[in-house]
């Protein structure tokens, strides 16, 4: 794999390229990527700290808030695909020099995601028991009533989730990553501190971490928007009396249906996986719990390498130097492999204290820690390329090559595989790890090729 890899460098043509007026020095990579991961980190860190809180409200408390989280990560991706189409179009426009476009644009990705999110919340706040039964079925009562409340507060919150992601995507289409990641932080912040608040000392239980939640995100909402009125950046937004403009929404939505129906088919996948680890008993699944917190933290800093290309690609491309966008989308992909060893082995380091600190189980700790033995290495070897290339392709607008790929590898291989072990062969949670294994060198493959044919550059978005 990694073979194949080192020739990518032979993809363009240094000829083509002007290196004394690169779009992106080293020092503007750096100033767009490092934000991004301290972003991702710490929110990452932040949440770790939120399910500890959680746990001592009790059993009931936690199980609610795991499984309205299902629910609620699925709205999140589907705001994130929409934010993923804006950032697109804008930072094309924006490397295009056509800021007004830009602009115009951004006012459009603001209707449609408000329409959405509102759409979303009254449905969810309507129909708050029957959407809950008819996903998770027949569960405890207790944990039933809890999760009610807990989605009912959350579900509040989807108009101010969307306004967050598409203001974010708006900053960073145009290189500017850190105001976001400033706001990220001080929100994350008094999240951990209305929970502790709410929890600890007024003694609400779910529905203090989910009011907590609430306040947060429309904090992190207003004020980034509040600041997305000012003049002298590249997308100011001050009409919020939007007249529609079907065309560009029509754009923004073919990217981002294909990436929602991406995510969506990864989340369905994850919970496939999640019935067979079920069937194991509640070591292996405190085990797996666990483990799945770590590989989320092991590999937060490299999608923020994505999130980052995906910027850099639109701009260079909407310049119309495509030889440059192959150097940066082969470039990201050299920091990606650095990033990944350093979050790995961080992770690596930290997972035994993290377990102790948590007071997990002898036995459950010790199948967490031989499953974090396997990932720190076969991560090291097929993340990158499976999950940093794909960012690049997007960014061009190839959404639907990387929605088919993503989607077929998640169910033929990583729950596939997964099912067979566990139900079939008798193995433990280790088999969640070679399904996802697999899974990610099939897609490392296809798009590593799908990069190499230069297939992806047909696309024009603007």
């Amino acid at each position: 794999m990694y073979h194949y890899l080192f020739r990518l460098n032979r993809i363009y043509d240094k000829q083509k390229i002007n290196w004394d007026d690169l779009e992106f020095t080293d020092l503007d990579l750096k100033k767009l990527l490092i934000p991004l991961m301290i972003e991702n980190l710490l929110t990452s860190f932040m949440g770790m700290a939120d399910s500890m809180m959680v746990t001592r409200v009790g059993s009931e408390a936690i199980s609610a808030v795991s499984l309205t989280d299902t629910l609620n990560t699925l709205v999140l991706q589907m705001f994130s695909a929409i934010a993923t189409g804006g950032t697109i179009i804008c930072s094309q426009y924006i490397g295009a020099d056509n800021h007004k476009k830009a602009n115009k644009a951004a006012q459009q990705i603001l209707l449609s995601i408000m329409v959405i999110a509102l759409s979303v919340m009254i449905i969810a706040e309507v129909f708050n028991a029957g959407i809950l039964k008819l996903v998770f079925g027949q569960v405890d009562p207790g944990v039933m009533e809890a999760s009610k409340i807990y989605f009912r507060v959350t579900a509040a919150s989807f108009p101010f989730i969307g306004l967050y992601q598409i203001g974010a995507a708006f900053y960073r289409a145009g290189g500017n990553s850190k105001f976001p990641m400033k706001i990220s932080v001080i929100s994350n912040i008094l999240n951990i501190i209305g929970n502790f608040t709410f929890i600890f000392i007024f003694r609400w239980g779910v529905f203090g971490a989910a009011f907590s939640t609430l306040l947060s995100r429309m904090f992190s909402a207003i004020v980034l928007f509040i600041f997305l009125r000012r003049p002298n950046q590249p997308i100011v937004i001050k009409n919020y009396l939007i007249k529609p403009d079907f065309d560009i929404i029509r754009r923004v939505l073919l990217i981002g249906i294909p990436s929602g129906i991406e995510n969506s088919m990864f989340q369905f996948g994850k919970l496939a996986i999640q019935s067979s680890v079920s069937t194991l008993g509640t070591t292996a699944i405190a085990a797996q719990a666990m483990t799945i917190i770590f590989e989320n933290v092991n590999g937060i800093a490299g999608i923020a390498v994505g999130m980052g290309l995906m910027t850099v690609t639109g701009q260079t491309l909407g310049a119309g130097r495509q030889e440059e966008a192959k150097y940066y989308i082969t470039k990201h992909i050299r920091i990606g492999d650095y990033v990944i060893v350093a979050s790995c082995l961080m992770t690596f380091a930290l997972c035994k204290p993290v377990m102790w600190l948590a007071g997990m189980e002898p036995e459950s700790a010790a199948m967490c820690f031989s499953m974090m033995i396997y990932i720190t290495v076969v991560k090291c070897l097929l993340w990158v390329p499976s999950f940093i290339t794909p960012y690049g392709l997007r960014a061009a607008g190839d959404v639907r090559y990387t929605m088919i790929v993503s989607s077929l590898s998640m169910w033929f291989t990583r729950v596939a595989l997964t099912t067979f072990l566990i139900r079939f062969m008798g193995f433990g949670p280790i088999a969640v790890w070679y399904g996802m294994s697999l899974d990610w060198l099939v897609r490392g493959l296809f798009y590593i090729q799908r990069f190499r044919s230069g297939k992806w550059l047909r696309h024009k978005l603007i």
